[in-house]
């Protein structure tokens, strides 16, 4: 690291880590679309590098059209063929199923408490948990909150979202702030999701 390089969390050790990491990780998100793909595509992390699937990130948008929730959920069995097929993504086939059935229970979730956002966000009482990391705070792999949203997300038919994915899921959207105390992205005001997409992720 040169003198010039902003201090960030360690984790961030790539070009396309550090967008992500500079521009999503720990930004709420209260966007249906956005927060149906993180719950997606931290299930599909499972015994991977999350690097593995940024940089598989656009044939997941892709093969998942979009994210958009509605869709994703009139998946048959053949655009399930179709996806395992394609090594534009991870080809998993429980984990490419499980995308179809979280979205059937996203609509359901959504028919329910108004929104998904409203659900999720719900668990933190509809404010970010804010932790600065250190050595003496580390960042634990499950809290409270995420064992509760697991056993929710559970109960509504969601696969592949265990108390860890769940925790995962609360950094990436910002429902808990885990950045480093040091990190520039702590010191940076983030109030509303940037578009990732746009900024070439």
């Amino acid at each position: 690291m040169t003198d010039t390089e902003p201090i960030r969390c360690a984790w961030a050790t790539t070009p396309a880590m550090a967008h992500y990491h500079d521009t999503e990780w720990g930004v709420p998100s209260r966007d249906e679309r956005h927060l149906f793909e993180m719950l997606v595509l931290e299930g599909a992390q499972a015994g991977l590098s999350w690097s593995t699937i940024l940089n598989k990130r656009d044939g997941y948008r892709t093969l998942f059209a979009g994210f958009d929730i509605d869709k994703v959920a009139h998946f048959t069995e053949a655009d399930v063929e179709r996806i395992v097929g394609d090594a534009r993504i991870v080809r998993n086939r429980a984990k490419i199923q499980s995308a179809v059935l979280n979205a059937r229970a996203v609509q359901r979730i959504q028919a329910e408490h108004g929104s998904f956002a409203a659900f999720v966000w719900s668990f933190v009482n509809g404010q970010t948990i804010d932790t600065p990391r250190d050595a003496n705070n580390p960042t634990p792999a499950s809290t409270p909150e995420s064992d509760a949203l697991s056993r929710a997300l559970k109960a509504y038919g969601c696969k592949f979202v265990g108390t860890t994915i769940c925790y995962a899921f609360m950094q990436a959207t910002g429902m808990v702030n885990d950045h480093a105390a040091d990190c520039v992205s702590r010191a940076t005001a983030k109030t509303k999701r940037k578009a990732a997409a746009k900024a070439g992720v």
